[in-house]
């Protein structure tokens, strides 16, 4: 009785939450069903008949389980997810409630696999509370330094979380980042690597917000001789322990990236595939191989895992393409100095004047502390943004950063959000192209304020 209470009561918050549309009906019916039933995300997850696999990682989660899940239709299965990101356990314990039927099963259970996006923070308790068959990690980043504090922190709660899982769970590590790569030496049970072997898309040495320049296992510095984009490269410790990038069973042999994708050849233990994708950016790259990567571990065949990239589409936010009033727009979350700057040489790469509007916010989701502004290399923008809008709750924060990499004369601040869009619109050319750089809470206001005036239907419809 208090299962079918709490799946009622969840239900109903989320039918509640978007008619009145407070919300997508993602986290307060997770909530809400915690609270009557906290034993709901352990019993519900044992009744799907393909188990459950989490997706985690600094950048990349909501993407990389886009794609995994495209994967995982193509070959047949139905999927429970919490597609719209929220990726606590109140996200988690949503997304079970909503996919479930009253009495707490779901409709075609044994073909149910559970694909679920986890916060960094909270992996312990979701592979406690999920027991999955396989854990995908995508790589660390410096993020939300006053919640999750340095990259060593998290790598010591995820190292603490693989040492417990089952020996029968798979885990999933990025070869290219030496903290995710480190974690298969904890793993009771298999390891699949996967990285990126085309070096044509790699330089020769760090950038300066690296966050990865130390051994993970004797703490020497590290050598790189070829380094993607971040920390992520062809690494080694070449004085002392001499460990180094381990062989990748699921490789990129071949990235090829234009303004408008990516196009990738993906060699896999059962064969090779080619990859188009809506996305472009070396990051992207990364998200399509490891959702590769975690499919081939589940003993999908390449026909499927092709057909699932095929169908894929842009998640909201995360590239998500619209026309509004005559441009194009384009919205890219950045949330971090790595992804910034992956996004910064992504959008200049044509050498094309662009036009930009950067939203900085500090809610407790983006995290209170923006200091890391100060390590992205805004100078990209120098000579080719033609057009830079500034807003977001501490917009002038990064116009005091945009002064000191030279861009003062160019970037015009609108604290007001909606009003910042149309500056921003209007200084973009007809037919012409606007950049829209948000973080995660400023993402959700000024995609919300985009799906309005461009009539795209709110998240929560879009993530069906």
């Amino acid at each position: 009785m208090r299962r079918i209470a709490a799946i009622a009561a969840a239900k109903a918050a989320a039918a509640l939450s978007q008619r009145l549309k407070v919300g997508g009906g993602t986290a307060l019916p997770g909530l809400l069903a915690e609270r009557i039933d906290p034993d709901i995300v352990p019993e519900m997850a044992r009744r799907l008949g393909q188990g459950s696999i989490i997706v985690t990682g600094t950048n990349g989660k909501t993407t990389t389980a886009r794609l995994l899940r495209g994967i995982v239709r193509a070959a047949g299965l139905g999927v429970v997810a919490n597609r719209a990101g929220s990726n606590l356990m109140r996200g988690i314990a949503a997304a079970l409630a909503e996919a479930a039927r009253l009495d707490g099963g779901f409709a075609g259970a044994k073909r149910r696999l559970g694909v679920f996006e986890v916060d960094e923070a909270t992996v312990p308790e979701a592979a406690r509370a999920l027991k999955p068959r396989l854990v995908l990690f995508t790589n660390l980043f410096r993020d939300q330094l006053d919640r999750y504090g340095e990259v060593e922190h998290v790598a010591a709660l995820w190292r603490d979380a693989v040492r417990q899982l089952d020996r029968s769970a798979t885990v999933v590590l990025n070869a290219d980042d030496p903290s995710i790569a480190g974690l298969a030496q904890v793993s009771p049970g298999p390891v699949l690597f996967y990285g990126v072997e085309d070096t044509s898309r790699g330089s020769g040495g760090l950038e300066h917000a690296a966050d990865a320049r130390w051994c993970p296992s004797c703490g020497s510095e590290l050598a790189y001789s070829t380094v993607f984009y971040g920390h992520l490269g062809h690494w080694s410790c070449p004085t002392h322990c001499r460990v180094a990038r381990p062989s990748a069973s699921v490789v990129a042999t071949r990235v090829e990236l234009d303004a408008e994708g990516t196009s990738l050849a993906i060699a896999l233990p059962g064969g090779e595939i080619s990859a188009p994708l809506p996305l472009t950016g070396l990051y992207n790259a990364y998200n399509a191989l490891a959702a590769v990567a975690a499919a081939s571990a589940l003993g999908f065949g390449t026909g499927a895992i092709a057909r699932g990239l095929g169908s894929f589409t842009a998640a909201f936010g995360r590239q998500e393409r619209m026309n509004v009033g005559g441009r194009r727009v384009q919205v890219i979350l950045a949330k971090n100095p790595a992804g910034l700057n992956e996004v910064l040489r992504t959008i200049t790469a044509g050498g094309a004047d662009v036009d930009v509007a950067l939203f900085l916010n500090d809610d407790i989701a983006d995290g209170r502390d923006v200091s890391w502004i100060w390590d992205v290399d805004f100078d990209l923008l120098a000579g080719k943004a033609r057009s830079l809008t500034v807003s977001g709750n501490r917009a002038w924060d990064m116009a005091l950063r945009l002064k000191y990499a030279g861009l003062d004369s160019l970037s015009q601040v609108e604290e007001d959000a909606a009003a910042a869009l149309r500056r921003a619109l209007r200084a973009t050319p007809e037919d012409g192209q606007l950049y829209v750089i948000p973080t995660y809470t400023a993402m959700l206001q000024v995609r919300e304020l985009l799906a309005r005036w461009a009539r795209r239907p709110a998240f929560w419809e879009a993530e069906k």
